[in-house]
């Protein structure tokens, strides 16, 4: 069992109609057919969203992904409309709320990996393969990999695990011409992104993108390049040959599953309230993340 701990209500706007409550965003449509997007302070880990909040959380990755759908324009156009309130939305989804074009999406995720870790790492020490890519021998967990490979998954439900698939699979799902402008364009962002992390000290070992289709055209979409889709670690940090330092929500992992916490993840209780220190420094890592990315100061 997983899932929300509590489901939240949604917040009635008047002239929106509530689509959807997922993990992060709660999902909107305005009366101009325009979907708008506000992105909370939940946290979710190990398949559940967790009964406390980190505050700025919603509005630091939504300012986060503001600034780097401009870096990656002359790649992939994005969704985003406006930033403006919708009339009669609360003053408190300021900074957290985009109004996006409404997109045929592509029900792929779209993982690049530049570095070996997570589930990537457990297939590669079953199979040397990563999403049927053969890899090298001797890699290990932090390893950088000779270039950046996609490998995409399914998008499961709320908590349920996303499934890597093979590229094949994706052809077959999508077409053997939209596969390829997945991958090609998935691994030219990431090309873009890892670049602009490495020079602000930031490894960006793997990310996930979603798109859509607009008029024929592929479309960046939900959030991109953020502490919740992506593996940052500090450079001067990294070590091949065990988990690296990461900017997110680590400190949240890593307490659950502390004696401290008295909670079994295997077990069918929700997980329990996060002590007010663990809120403060997973809050500190996802500021620190959008600062030392974009240079600019979060106020």
């Amino acid at each position: 069992m997983s899932g929300f701990v509590e489901k939240p209500e949604p917040i009635e706007v008047p002239g929106l109609v509530h689509l959807h409550t997922g993990k992060v965003r709660d999902l909107y449509r305005d009366p101009d057919g325009n979907l708008v997007m506000v992105a909370s302070d939940r946290l979710s880990a190990y398949d559940w969203v967790l009964p406390t909040e980190i505050p700025d959380k919603g509005r630091v990755l939504t300012q986060l992904s503001l600034w780097w759908f401009d870096q990656l324009t002359d790649l992939a156009p994005n969704h985003v409309l406006s930033t403006d309130l919708p009339a009669g939305a609360p003053a408190d989804w300021e900074g957290r709320t985009l109004i996006c074009r409404a997109l045929d999406m592509v029900p792929v995720e779209c993982v690049a990996r530049g570095y070996l870790t997570g589930s990537g790492l457990a297939e590669y020490r079953q199979t040397r393969t990563v999403c049927g890519l053969a890899l090298p021998e001797g890699l290990t967990d932090g390893s950088e990999l000779p270039s950046p490979i996609f490998t995409p998954a399914t998008k499961a439900e709320v908590g349920e695990h996303d499934e890597n698939v093979s590229y094949e699979e994706v052809a077959r799902q999508t077409g053997a011409e939209t596969a390829a402008l997945l991958r090609q364009t998935t691994l030219a962002v990431y090309g873009r992104a890892r670049d602009v992390a490495r020079d602000r000290g930031i490894i960006l070992a793997d990310t996930k993108f979603e798109f859509g289709f607009a008029g024929g055209e592929l479309v960046l979409a939900d959030e991109v390049l953020t502490p919740d889709s992506s593996r940052f670690w500090p450079a001067e940090e990294w070590q091949p040959g065990r988990a690296q330092p990461s900017y997110d929500k680590q400190f949240v992992r890593d307490w659950l599953t502390s004696p401290a916490s008295g909670w079994d993840r295997h077990g069918h209780q929700p997980p329990p309230a996060l002590p007010e220190e663990i809120v403060t420094r997973t809050r500190a890592k996802y500021v620190e993340a959008y600062e030392r990315l974009t240079g600019l100061s979060w106020s």
